[in-house]
């Protein structure tokens, strides 16, 4: 047996090796290759050495230097950077680090919900073209990792890269961000840095940090709650423990995985008993009511012989609230909860010529399940298309109470501004653009004192001052009513329009852009256009662009009619669609509002009602989904909603 005798030199040796040195300087995730920085600004470049090292920084031929203070931070200043690259930058301390590939131009953070986060993937139907000519090395993406924490302000992220625009890449980029950056480098010919920062379901409080949050004494309250860890891990655990328990049940009670003759997704399986339903639809409204559990449904479709054999793509739509889908008896998918839409991959050699079997396993956890109308529930293959919507067979699997609920302790307040956030807030940006409102809805009245804090938060935090701050208001979604009624979305419309009074911001409007069926809208183009908009007139100062549609100003009442003036009309009112207007109502003392006849005269908009002979109040598009709302400017900008009481 061979011995190894280990010197003190060998010692060292193997210690340096294993345990880099103290004085090594750090960088954060965001100063890294590929990184684009803010054009004609006071740019920071940050990180972390031995305490008093001195640090250099070579960048474009000019070099700076800073030395760690005695907690070891640094921080040094570049000035009015002009837009270009690709640029090296070299860093050196006790080692040398060299970043490659650094554009100049301009950062904007993209923060918010869901509907910010969407990526590019979700709208790949819509949006192939564009996804297959986005090579561009001037667009970049970094993408801030989903996290929280309740106890201190993160002085950086775990991990994260720039990712610059391409077929490959803008999958994951998200889209209304990217149709934002592509439309300001269209104009502006600069490289464009975006950072996304945002997490499905969030509400606006989570993104306030504490110190904020004070004048919000309940969310400040339930902030200091969230830092008991020990809290934390006991609802995280009792939660899992509870879902388990309800699934465990399911599948223990589900008679489409039970039964004697094997389970329901083989072909062949009789049908005895088994209802029919027409897809897309709810069950609810059928004899079996509107149970909770597990609900089969199963039919038989003719596939063509140029398409037997064949890798097809199966859309089926979207489903509430999960689903399992067996073509022939093969497994081919599973979305585990309602809102993504079902896009599925039939592999080779499943579709056979003449009558297959499609078998689908819902699983409602509460409220309604079933399957979204007006979505797409078909089999493809190039141009040949089989519908699969109609009469399908369905049958109870299992009948269960409803699911317990999760708490959604990321959602928090406080926890994403100290995660997802403050790591940001040393690098230098142009501006944010927010997507989100959603979760607040149901709050709606607290919102716009709630996101002009966060507005205000951010800007001192940051310390650039009152920086460009642009957002969407939110799109029609749901059911539309055939009669004025009262909307927590057309209350929460309302918060955001009142935040245009903070200094330096601007809204997309995008009531026409949303669908009646899906919280998640696809056209997320025209959203980044209209963001661009604003951004060149708030961040670029372009005079000349019309960035905003109509906005109401205020109202006078002349005997009969309400005699409405806008502002940001730009070369005119217009009726989208024909000479109606539609959607305004009209409401007496009484507060009774009615549909009302509504007509353009120059650039004002008189309303009018027979059935209101005082009027006294006006609202426009005020419904979850005001289908049909079309006063625009000629520029193609449609009308934010409003109303004139306070009702």
């Amino acid at each position: 047996m061979r011995t190894i005798k280990i010197t003190r030199s060998l010692l060292l040796v193997f210690v340096l090796f294993c345990f880099p040195a103290r004085g090594e300087v750090r960088l954060p995730r965001l100063i890294g290759d590929g990184m684009v920085l803010q054009r004609n600004a006071d740019v920071r470049i940050w990180g972390w050495a031995n305490p008093g090292e001195k640090i250099t920084l070579e960048f474009r031929n000019v070099n700076y230097q800073a030395n760690a203070s005695a907690k070891g931070e640094w921080e040094i200043h570049m000035k009015d950077l002009p837009a270009g690259g690709p640029f090296d930058m070299v860093i050196r301390a006790a080692n040398t680090i060299t970043l490659h590939d650094i554009r100049v131009g301009d950062v904007w953070v993209c923060s918010g919900q869901s509907n910010r986060v969407l990526p590019m993937a979700r709208g790949r139907l819509l949006y192939g073209n564009v996804i297959a000519t986005s090579e561009n090395p001037d667009i970049r993406l970094f993408t801030v990792p989903e996290g929280y924490n309740f106890n201190k302000e993160m002085p950086d992220m775990p991990y994260g890269a720039w990712k610059e625009a391409n077929p490959q890449n803008i999958m994951n980029f998200s889209a209304v961000s990217y149709f934002f950056a592509r439309e300001l480098y269209a104009t502006y010919h600069v490289p464009i840095g975006l950072i996304n920062a945002s997490l499905g379901g969030s509400p606006a409080e989570a993104w306030i940090s504490e110190e904020a949050l004070k004048k919000f004494p309940g969310y400040y309250q339930e902030l200091q709650k969230f830092k008991d860890t020990a809290l934390i891990r006991q609802i995280e655990y009792s939660d899992r423990q509870k879902s388990k328990d309800w699934y465990t049940a399911l599948g223990k009670h589900d008679e489409g995985y039970h039964n004697p003759l094997g389970p329901w997704y083989k072909p062949g399986i009789p049908i005895t008993g088994w209802q029919t339903m027409k897809v897309p639809g709810y069950w609810g409204d059928t004899p079996l009511g509107p149970v909770n559990g597990v609900v089969w449904f199963r039919r038989t479709f003719d596939v063509p012989a140029e398409m037997a054999g064949k890798r097809v793509e199966l859309l089926m739509g979207r489903i509430v609230d999960a689903d399992s889908v067996f073509v022939n008896g093969m497994f081919v998918g599973t979305t585990s909860y309602q809102y993504p839409p079902r896009r599925y991959e039939i592999p080779e050699g499943v579709l056979r010529k003449g009558e297959n079997t499609i078998v689908v396993r819902v699983i409602s956890n509460a409220g309604r399940g079933g399957f979204i109308p007006d979505k797409p529930y078909e089999i493809v293959s190039g141009d040949k298309i089989i519908d699969l919507k109609g009469d399908w067979y369905f049958k109870l699997g299992a009948k269960m109470e409803p699911a317990p609920g999760q708490t959604f302790i990321r959602w928090k307040p406080g926890g994403l501004y100290n995660a997802m956030i403050h790591p940001l807030m040393n690098y230098t940006i142009r501006g944010v653009i927010w997507y989100q409102g959603e979760s607040n809805a149901e709050r709606a009245k607290e919102y716009h004192e709630l996101f002009a804090t966060l507005i205000t938060d951010w800007r001192a935090n940051w310390h650039e001052g009152n920086f460009p701050f642009l957002y969407v208001q939110l799109p029609n979604y749901m059911e539309a009513k055939n009669v004025p009624t009262e909307s927590d979305w057309a209350l929460l419309r309302e918060a955001q329009l009142q935040t245009l009074s903070v200094p330096n911001t601007a809204m997309a409007v995008a009531i026409d852009l949303g669908e009646w069926n899906d919280i998640h809208p696809l056209r997320k183009k025209e959203v980044g256009q209209r963001l661009a908009l604003a951004a060149m007139k708030v961040a670029y100062g372009d005079k000349k662009v019309v960035y905003s549609g109509p906005i109401y100003h205020s109202m006078k009442i002349n005997h009969l009619r309400a005699i409405l003036s806008f502002t940001h009309t730009g070369s005119g009112l217009v009726a989208k669609g024909g000479n109606t207007l539609n959607r305004f109502q009209l409401a007496g003392e009484d507060r009774h509002f009615v549909w009302a006849e509504a007509k353009i005269e120059g650039n004002k908009v008189v309303v009018w009602s027979d059935q209101v002979k005082k009027p006294v109040a006006v609202r426009y598009a005020w419904a979850d989904n005001p289908e049909g709302a079309n006063l625009y400017n000629k520029e193609g900008l449609p009308a934010s909603p409003f109303r004139t009481d306070n009702w």
